[in-house]
């Protein structure tokens, strides 16, 4: 039996644990904060869009990008550092934005995003996990430009046997009555039926308890890691932290974005860039009008997900560094646009903000797999889509650490050389 020490206490370190305990390894995992979930699972968007996974790495982007920074409730923000991290990070997202490029990469997340759905149904039907306010509602994306929904809609139409369905206006609130109470005109929507939605943080939580259950999983490490032991150079032979050294013979590094130093110290560049995001979770309360369906505002950048009694609100890309600081001007555009959507979904005068860094790549893939540490692998760089891909990535990486080959193909997934 290995020992396996997972680096990372958020849904993918967990989600990483759980598939290696389930074949047989036994596991550590180690989480610097005082619980899991306090990072990028805490009060995240709550959806699970295996279906639209689409990078934000698009050739429309850089130009939406400039109308978006001159607008001041857009849903991006960019502050220029002195920081070689952010400026090549920045110019590799650049050279993504080509529609060959995102096409192909489309393509790999919807089939990533597939396996995911099939993986979690899986971990869920072994754990049952109660409270973490799962349903299936469907998604529905809404267009506010006519150009834009047309073109959209003209895909869909085009594409024999699609789940998707293009909708009017009209059909968008008879699906989803509580659009009816804005005065927003939409040009259209997307829907696609089966797309879930569940809290990720109860979600994270949950799995926690039923980790410290299984028999293969030797428990919980609250530690800061600050490096490794390395064996003959091409290994790592124990995690130093700030308790101790835990001997390894396998380490999973899905730590987020303090996965980036800690792989710098073996020599290995992880292109990751904080993608930082804002929520709002408001109650809803008896005469309340929330939305059952899970929505995406396509040109706003922002999504409404209905997560037991609570109205999630999540949205935009801040590229202003590891600053997660919540910034009230960004809050308020968020309060701005839900009163205008959903003007009678729930108490938003009662909403708890919150912030979060999105560890991302530039091309929107996660990073899964080998490294040129022999018994190091990564599971990082899962960008807005980390609950979504969890699933995923953790069996691939469960399988590759079990001496097996993935499940799904890894090119365009993996640590360039």
């Amino acid at each position: 039996m290995k020992h396996c020490v997972v680096i990372g206490g958020g849904v993918v370190g967990l989600t990483s644990a759980w598939a290696l305990a389930e074949r047989g390894h036994a596991v550590t995992l180690i989480e610097r904060e005082r619980e899991v979930a306090l990072g990028a699972s805490h009060a995240n968007g709550g959806q699970l869009s295996y279906r639209y996974v689409s990078p934000l790495a698009d050739e429309g982007v850089p130009l939406k990008a400039l109308r978006w920074l001159l607008d001041p409730d857009g849903p991006l923000r960019f502050k220029p550092e002195a920081s070689w991290q952010q400026w090549s990070w920045m110019l590799a997202f650049l050279r993504a934005c080509r529609a060959p490029v995102n096409r192909r990469m489309t393509e790999k997340l919807l089939a990533l995003g597939a396996f995911s759905q099939s993986a979690f149904s899986q971990l869920h039907q072994a754990t049952r996990l109660d409270g973490i306010a799962l349903r299936a509602p469907g998604k529905l994306v809404v267009y506010r430009k006519d150009e834009e929904f047309a073109r959209v809609a003209g895909r869909v139409r085009a594409q024999a046997g699609s789940l998707e369905q293009a909708l009017s206006h009209d059909e968008c609130v008879a699906l989803e009555p509580a659009l009816g109470y804005s005065d927003t005109q939409l040009a259209g929507g997307i829907f696609t039926p089966g797309e879930a939605v569940a809290d990720c943080k109860q979600f994270c939580l949950q799995l926690a308890k039923a980790l410290q259950q299984h028999p293969n999983f030797r428990g919980f490490q609250q530690a800061e890691v600050s490096g490794f032991l390395q064996r003959g150079g091409d290994s790592i032979a124990a995690v130093r932290t700030s308790k101790g050294e835990i001997a390894a013979d396998q380490v999973v590094l899905a730590a987020g974005l303090q996965s980036r130093p800690l792989a710098a110290q073996l020599g290995i560049r992880l292109p990751l860039y904080p993608l930082k995001g804002y929520s709002l979770t408001a109650p809803i309360a008896e005469g309340h009008h929330p939305p059952e369906v899970s929505v995406t505002d396509f040109e706003k950048k922002i999504l409404y997900a209905r997560i037991g009694d609570q109205l999630r609100i999540a949205a935009m890309v801040d590229l202003v560094g590891e600053d997660d600081s919540i910034d009230p001007r960004r809050i308020a555009s968020l309060h701005k646009a839900v009163r205008a959507t959903f003007p009678k979904a729930a108490d938003y005068d009662q909403a708890i903000a919150w912030a979060g860094l999105r560890p991302a790549t530039p091309s929107g893939a996660p990073i899964v797999g080998a490294t040129p540490v022999s018994n190091l692998w990564l599971n990082v760089g899962h960008g807005a889509l980390g609950f979504t891909f969890s699933f995923a990535t953790a069996d691939i990486v469960a399988e590759l650490v079990s001496g097996r080959s993935s499940p799904v193909a890894l090119d365009g997934l993996q640590l360039a050389a």
